[in-house]
């Protein structure tokens, strides 16, 4: 008998599918999370009964105890493995039954299900299998987040599918496409037509969630916080595109309590912030548990901070990069400007007062902008009503003359 313990995401069943291909009945599944995993492995360990079955640990990582007790387990000559291609788990490849991998040779990153596989065809556990590899890169793709760099529709339609059925029956599915065929994995019609209505709903439940963040700072990071519970990874990535001041998105399941953290910055570390709370991943993407000092962290402590309103891309006359100046409010009323110095940087006008920093460029002043005020672009309706109010015109006049209009009390509108 083989005892997999793996993860509860699309990568970690693609485990456990392969694994039910390469043992068949003799393939005990337990999908975890960091809350279960270390006290399920335990038990099997501690039971007299499972001396000589297998023990294989994909895309989790447990703890330091059970870390030694699996240690111990192996220097007995019982069998252990641990396949895992997260950063924070690459201390495992100090253990003769650890393989932690995060690239392959070719500089393409790895996942769970890949390195399984590899793994089983090394052992001579199971046979290649064309439709299966197919399947196993469209994981990888989806996991490592290759597939939005590739424009690779098919892996996210999966991972979609996944989420769309219940586990049981996406697996059964799954194990059945791909032992009746072995040349090729492809959706079917209807599920692309199920697919196609999940997208929608995708995007009607990003608009409504990027309405919902609010902005605070976690140590060195200006973190967007979002509750939510479904499509975290679709979610995550449109909100650290919708806000790309931000460092990092924190997902917040309160229900199941778990967090996810999300990032596109190279510069900013997930893996390392989930790691504060207990938790781990990848730089880019990760996950921890919701513990009681997260709690108070990410939910009491912003409680009464108002959320985000993103920029409109409807405007004519407040632009972004506008040669007058670009306006910006938040919800304290205040006002403030970017303007442009003509030699190519620019400086910030907040309240009426002239900012020391001079910035090489518009975003790199937004960014400041923004972290430092939670500000938004103004709608040039509300923008155009209070400068006709203040300069005594006509708006449609001062929309026919706005640029001469704007440098010319240019020094009194940045008052405003």
């Amino acid at each position: 008998m083989v005892r997999l313990f793996t993860d509860i995401d699309l990568d970690g069943l693609g485990c456990g599918l392969i694994a039910k291909l390469a043992f068949g009945d003799q393939a005990n599944v337990y999908y975890c999370s960091y809350r279960n995993l270390n006290q399920r492995v335990e038990m099997v360990i501690n039971h007299p009964g499972n001396h000589q079955e297998e023990i294989i640990i994909t895309d989790l990582a447990v703890n330091q105890s059970v870390e030694e007790m699996l240690e111990k387990r192996y220097q007995q000559g019982r069998p252990v493995q641990m396949i895992d291609h997260h950063v924070t788990a690459l201390h495992f490849n100090e253990y003769k039954w650890g393989r932690v991998i995060t690239e392959y040779e070719n500089g393409k990153k790895t996942c769970a299900t890949s390195l399984f596989y590899d793994y089983l065809i090394e052992q001579k556990k199971l046979e290649r299998n064309p439709a299966l590899e197919e399947f196993i890169d469209l994981v990888r793709q989806y996991d490592t987040w290759e597939w939005d760099e590739n424009n690779n529709v098919t892996a996210k339609r999966l991972n979609d599918l996944f989420y769309i059925l219940n586990r049981e029956q996406f697996e059964e599915e799954m194990l059945k496409r791909l032992t009746e065929n072995k040349e090729s994995f492809t959706l079917t019609d209807t599920e692309n037509m199920i697919l196609d209505l999940e997208e929608q709903k995708i995007n009607r439940y990003i608009h409504s969630k990027s309405r919902q963040m609010i902005q605070t700072f976690a140590g060195d990071y200006c973190i967007g916080i979002v509750h939510a519970e479904q499509y975290l990874s679709e979610l995550g990535n449109a909100l650290n595109n919708i806000y790309p001041h931000l460092d990092m998105i924190v997902l917040l399941n309160i229900s199941g309590k778990k967090m996810g953290f999300r990032t596109i910055h190279d510069e900013v570390n997930a893996a390392e912030f989930a790691q504060s709370y207990g938790g781990g991943g990848h730089p880019k993407a990760s996950g921890a548990d919701l513990s009681k000092e997260a709690f108070q962290t990410f939910v009491v402590e912003v409680f009464g901070v108002n959320p985000l309103k993103p920029d409109t891309d409807r405007n004519e006359y407040n632009v972004k990069e506008s040669a007058v100046g670009t306006s910006y409010q938040n919800h304290n009323g205040e006002i403030s400007f970017i303007v442009p110095t003509g030699d190519g940087t620019y400086y910030i006008v907040h309240k009426g007062e002239r900012e020391a920093p001079l910035y090489s460029s518009f975003i790199e002043a937004e960014r400041a902008l923004k972290r430092n005020y939670a500000s938004w672009l103004r709608f040039d309706n509300e923008y155009l009503k209070q400068l006709s109010a203040f300069l005594k015109l006509p708006v449609e006049e001062l929309k026919e003359n706005y640029n001469e209009t704007i440098s010319n009390h240019f020094v009194d509108i940045m008052n405003v």
